[in-house]
């Protein structure tokens, strides 16, 4: 028999930020730890994932693009399952819940079942990435807009409008691009884009490991080299100089 509302807690959807634990709302903060179950991603950062009470059950379900990943269904039947027996659930989700986390999948199987649910948001990857390197992702006279890729989807490298992303003054936030980065660089330089249109990576945004790594689209596929956290590309936008600065003080002290 479907669980009804009265027979479980709402399940809550919260985005956990990009990995400081100074990055995550109160909101979020107060569901982990009121929370029974914590089902959480891979890119979760560790300083969050510190916060959850020693009490608390924590179930690791994460996905890795082209790499070992739980399947799907299987995280459906672990918060389904979880929140059947009347447990406080929280699916938490790295960066905000809603931008590339498969959260509407989740929500369908939860509805299917007749179980509630609530959706807290979380800072996205993006915006902490351009922080760490003094910009803004919108600017007035430079872009009239802000695109948010994915660098693959189920099928693949992903496809996209590469000939308006290739036109100056373009910026894309770009997730989960390091391995597709070659394909990138070459439909973007296929449909007209510069060669020194500016992209920086920002690998483990806003984390005590954070690297912040200035390319242009043509040395973008040689400097994702060597890169293992998650990272963050930013076309269209490089580090101002002073965060430059700043960055090659730290490599060369390193």
């Amino acid at each position: 028999m479907k669980p009804t509302p009265a027979q479980t807690h709402a399940v809550t959807f919260a985005g956990a930020g990009p990995g400081a634990a100074d990055m995550l709302t109160l909101g979020v903060l107060r569901a982990i730890e009121q929370a029974d179950v914590v089902i959480h991603d891979r890119l979760v950062g560790p300083e969050v994932l510190d916060l959850i009470p020693a009490g608390t059950l924590r179930v690791d379900a994460g996905k890795e693009g082209f790499g070992p990943s739980t399947p799907q269904a299987a995280i459906h039947a672990l918060i389904i399952g979880h929140a059947g027996t009347g447990a406080r659930v929280v699916r938490l989700k790295g960066g905000d819940c809603g931008i590339f986390g498969r959260l509407d999948e989740e929500l369908e199987a939860l509805e299917a079942e007749g179980i509630p649910y609530r959706i807290m948001p979380g800072l996205t990857s993006a915006a902490a990435a351009a922080a760490a390197i003094g910009q803004s992702l919108t600017r007035r006279g430079r872009n009239k807009g802000l695109r948010i890729l994915t660098g693959h989807d189920m099928d693949g490298f992903a496809d996209q409008d590469w000939a308006t992303l290739a036109r100056t003054g373009e910026v894309a936030a770009i997730y989960m691009g390091k391995k597709a980065s070659r394909f990138i660089q070459g439909r973007l330089m296929m449909h007209g884009a510069a060669a020194d249109t500016p992209v920086t990576l920002v690998e483990n945004a806003s984390r005590a490991d954070q690297r912040i790594i200035s390319a242009t689209l043509s040395t973008l596929s040689d400097r994702v080299s060597g890169l293992s956290g998650p990272a963050i590309l930013l076309y269209g936008l490089a580090p101002r100089a002073a965060v430059q600065a700043l960055n090659e003080l730290n490599e060369a002290t390193a």
